[in-house]
């Protein structure tokens, strides 16, 4: 059902992948190829605060805070598991996978050198901040519309 909550959660974690993976670019080397890097991660950020901080809206603002991290993290997950996993594929075209076992676990490789990106501070302030200010957003929100 939407909901003026569901409505701005989404295009505030919109805004906060956004702005994360934008902060997130300078930490990997410069030779990437982006291409639709922050559109996606937008919309990760979109579905994510529409389907799991929109739902969560109107339950206090220490659930809010709380709510809004966790959104953020859920974000951040499936970021790297669709990035990986397209890597993935994009290697094993290459045929530079033995076998379907070695490509699994090559995934897993292409998460941790990933998430090497995330331990600089920017990306990691701006989802943690911009995550619970983003939840506070739509506590605020679920409070006036309701």
């Amino acid at each position: 059902m939407p909901t003026a909550a569901r409505l701005a959660a989404a295009f505030a974690f919109a805004a906060v992948g956004f702005f994360a993976a934008e902060l997130y670019k300078p930490g990997l080397p410069p030779e990437t190829q982006w291409g639709r890097f922050t559109l996606i991660c937008a919309l990760i950020g979109l579905l994510g605060g529409w389907f799991i901080m929109g739902r969560l809206a109107g339950r206090g603002t220490r659930a809010a805070l709380g709510n809004g991290l966790r959104t953020a993290a859920v974000m951040v997950f499936y970021a790297m598991v669709i990035f990986a996993v397209y890597e993935m594929i994009l290697r094993s075209l290459r045929k530079r996978y033995g076998g379907v076992f070695e490509a699994i676990e090559g995934t897993f490789d292409i998460i941790l050198i990933y998430g090497t990106g995330l331990l600089r501070p920017e990306p990691l302030i701006v989802l943690v901040v911009g995550g619970m200010l983003a939840g506070l957003f739509t506590e605020w929100v679920a409070r006036r519309a309701g």
